[in-house]
This record gives structure tokens, sequence and C-alpha cells, in this order.
């Protein structure tokens, strides 16, 4: 049954047969000779059966093409969280506070200090301010305190920008990877905002840094089958329960790349949106890896060799599974958005290699034909060299993922917004500029999104978290 607007289905019908009765008695005085009897006897009016005939027809016909068109998902806007001053932790006060807490062993301060100072972050990233203190405040009150503050903080950012209303909101995704408690965080956001009871509701636990953009897929897939309507994706991760008080070095790296953030999403799938949204959501495509064994265990939440402590395992295979997902992907991705030529000189090199000569080099399609932007997961920066790597971007190109790193760190599947909204705050973003968003989550996998703008982003107008600090970027963050 075709789901719409009940006033949309109760006037299309009616409006059709006004229409056919006001021209049937034109029809009786303009053709009033045999060479147009059938056409009398249609529109005559005691012919009542075959006039609602034609009236339900075109009144399916209406209605086809109303759900032909709510299938386009238009972004509306976004918003990330900024979380306050207080928590802003430099790698010196990071030493300084992992030395005090008296968890972690001098050789482990050590590793730590040479994560850090590897790791693309810069001075001004944000913990939790439970994790400041000394010792640092882990429970269950301390992370439900840190989730509301980023993901009512975000949402509040995004309400006032597109001065939506609650109450029309009528899907609701959240995702956290590491806490999820019960009541959902999906429950804390209907409590919070009063949401109605009949919203739709979704929590995605343990997917990782790539379930942002599992959201924006699952949301859409929504939207293509309950027409006017809005869903509000929500993304986050929670360093409470996500740091590490032990003592192997897998688990240790998580706490010098993670940091807190978030950003909420609204989506629409009304066609009168296109006129005030910013993108138009074009594809999306999810690749999972985890039939295979070392890709499966690249990320790993367990306890560690002392069977107490929980920590989430980085496996130094984790690099090249991401690389070896991310091709998985773009092979499904490069029909859709490739020029032909690309697509033959990939063809071509794959079938040379796979039936007649092994050392043949695969092609890399060039998408830089594609994209005016690319906004790559900002995991690290040994994750982001082999981006540039494999897909043959420039420095200009990578700089808002470098520059999103570097402010603040690896922020997990809201990293891909806080990349776009760099993007937007250096005036970047034209109308019909393409936008690719990259992610890569624990099983291992990689979910991308394409994106086209649909006006001029201005950088005075739209005001976001770079907005007070933009000026200060590009800055050289070489080792």
């Amino acid at each position: 049954m075709l789901d719409m607007n009940p006033s949309i289905s109760i006037i299309i019908p009616m409006f059709t047969m006004l229409f056919f009765l006001s021209v049937q008695s034109k029809f009786s005085t303009i053709f009033n000779n045999e060479k147009f009897l059938d056409i009398q006897i249609l529109f005559n009016s005691s012919n009542i059966f075959s006039l609602l005939l034609w009236c339900t027809l075109i009144a399916f016909i209406a209605i086809f093409y109303q759900k032909k068109c709510s299938k386009k998902v238009f972004l509306v806007d976004f918003a990330c969280y900024k979380p306050s001053p207080r928590g802003i932790c430099s790698k010196e006060t990071f030493i300084e506070k992992s030395k005090s807490g008296g968890h972690f062993k001098d050789e482990s301060i050590l590793f730590q200090k040479n994560i850090i100072d590897k790791s693309g972050i810069g001075g001004k990233a944000y913990l939790t301010e439970s994790l400041l203190k000394i010792p640092p405040c882990i429970s269950t009150i301390e992370a439900r305190k840190e989730t509301e503050s980023v993901i009512f903080g975000a949402i509040d950012e995004l309400l006032l920008k597109t001065k939506m209303k609650v109450e029309d909101i009528k899907i609701l995704i959240t995702n956290c990877s590491i806490f999820n408690p019960s009541p959902s965080l999906s429950a804390m956001v209907i409590n919070h905002y009063k949401l109605k009871h009949q919203t739709l509701s979704y929590n995605l636990s343990g997917m990782g840094c790539s379930a942002g953009l599992i959201s924006i897929d699952l949301a859409k897939q929504l939207l293509q089958v309950h027409p006017n309507s809005y869903a509000l994706v929500v993304s986050t991760e929670n360093m409470n329960s996500g740091y590490y008080l032990g003592n192997n070095k897998s688990m240790l790296v998580s706490n010098c790349l993670f940091r807190v953030a978030g950003a909420a999403i609204l989506l629409s799938n009304i066609s009168s949106d296109s006129h005030c949204s910013k993108y138009h959501l074009k594809h999306t495509v999810r690749t999972h890896k985890g039939s295979q064994d070392i890709c499966y265990n690249s990320v790993f939440q367990k306890e560690d060799e002392t069977n107490k402590i929980i920590g989430v395992s980085l496996s130094k295979d984790l690099t090249s599974s991401a690389g070896f997902a991310l091709k998985e992907n773009i092979t499904t991705l490069g029909k859709y958005v490739l020029p032909l030529l690309e697509q033959v000189k990939f063809v071509s090199t794959f079938v040379l290699k796979k039936y007649f000569n092994n050392k043949v080099k695969i092609y890399t399609p060039d998408f830089k034909l594609c994209f005016e932007h690319f906004c790559i997961h900002t995991g690290g920066k040994a994750v982001l060299d082999e981006m540039q790597k494999l897909l043959g971007l420039s420095d200009v190109q990578l700089e808002p993922s470098r520059m999103a790193l570097y402010r603040y760190g690896n922020t997990s599947s809201s990293s891909t917004w806080y990349v776009l909204a760099y993007c937007e705050a250096k005036g970047r973003i034209k109308k019909g500029d393409r936008i690719w968003q990259i992610a890569f989550g624990s099983g291992l996998k990689c979910n991308t999104a394409v994106w086209c703008a649909l006006r001029n982003v201005d950088p005075i107008k739209e005001i976001n978290l770079w907005s007070d600090e933009i000026n200060e970027f590009p800055v050289n963050v070489s080792i």
C-alpha cells in the first residue's frame, strides 16, 4: 500500500473529478457530431463509472509521481559539538595526568608520549573533564553526563540553525560504539526533547568510527518508505567508557587518539526542502570485511592479559585492513561516479591481472575527477597518509581532514562532519560541488557517502565550530 500524506490522497481524486466534470459540458457543445460520439459517451454525466475510473487512474499517476519525487534525500543542515574550554588537553597535560593517576608503568607513559607526538593531534583537542581529574573518575554516571552534554549540545545547535520543531521529527537514529546504557541513547533524546511516541527510533552500538555513515545509510533507507518525513541522526563516542587503565600497548593507542565530539544531522525527503537544504545525498556504499579474520580482529574490545581491565585493542594490521576495505568500497562506488574512460581503464587492467598476467598492476581510478572535496575519517596521521597514497590526493585536498585531526583529534563516528564543517568555514563549498565522505570502523568496515551541494555555503552566514578560529588554519603538522 502506498504511504502518503492523507490530505494529498483525498485532494488529488477530488481535484481530478472536479476537473473532468467541468470539461464534460465543454466537450458536449464543441464535439456535437458523430465523429466524437465516443468521447461524448465517455464524459456523459450518466456514465459515472467511466468517470471514476479515469479519476482513479489520474490520481494513482499523481501519487506515483509524488512518491518518486520523495525518494530524494536532502541534508537540511548539521551541527558539530564544541566542548567547553575546560576540556582542552595539551600533549603535556595528557602525559602529566597519565603519570599522576598511578595506573601506568614508566614504559607505558613513554609509549603514549611517542604515540601522541606522531598522532597529528595538536594541543587544543578535548578530553572529557572526568578524565582530567586525579585520579580519573570513570563511572556510568560520568559517562552519561558526558554523552548528554555532547548529544544535547549538538542537537540544540542544529535546532537553532534550522528552526526545526522537534515534534516534526519522525525518525531518530543515534550511534555510539562503546557506551550503550539502558535506556538507550535514542531513548535519552526522546525523553529530553519529548518527541512523539510514534517516533521511529534506532540505536546503533559496537560499529566503530564508521557508524556515522552507517546511520546516514539507514536514514536514507527509512526515508525511502516514509514520505514527507524528517530524520535526525546523532553520532558520538564516549571517552569515559572507552578509557583504558592498563598497560597493554595495543589498547593504550586509543587513549592517545580519541577525543570528545559529536554531530547532529537533519535529513529530509520533502521535495520543497530542496530549496533550503545544503546537500543532496547521491550515493551510500557500505563494505564489510568481517569474514576475514585479519580484518575482524584489527579493532577488538576485550580484557587485557590481567583478565580484569577492558580495553580496545588496535592491531598493527589496522591501516592495511582499512586500505583493503577502501579498495573494495571504491570498486562498487566507481561504477556510479567515475567517467566511462576511468571505468574502462580499471576493468581492463583487472581482467589482464586476473586472467593473463598476475604481475599487471590494477589501475587506480582518479577520483579527483569526480569530487571537489574529500572528507576522510580522522583516524590518525598514519590512516590519512595511507588514504592520501591510495587515492593520489594532494596536500590541499587532504588539508580539511588533517586540520580536523590536529584541532579535534579522532572524533570517531562524527569525524567526517568536523571535516565538512572545516570546508564550509573556509568558504570552499559551492553549488554543484561533490563531496565524498569516507569512514572506517571495527568489523572491519569501510563506508562512504556522496553529497552534492545545492547552494553556495557562505562562511559568514553559516556559523559553525570553526568560525571563530578558521583564519588560524591551515597549520604545519609535519613531524
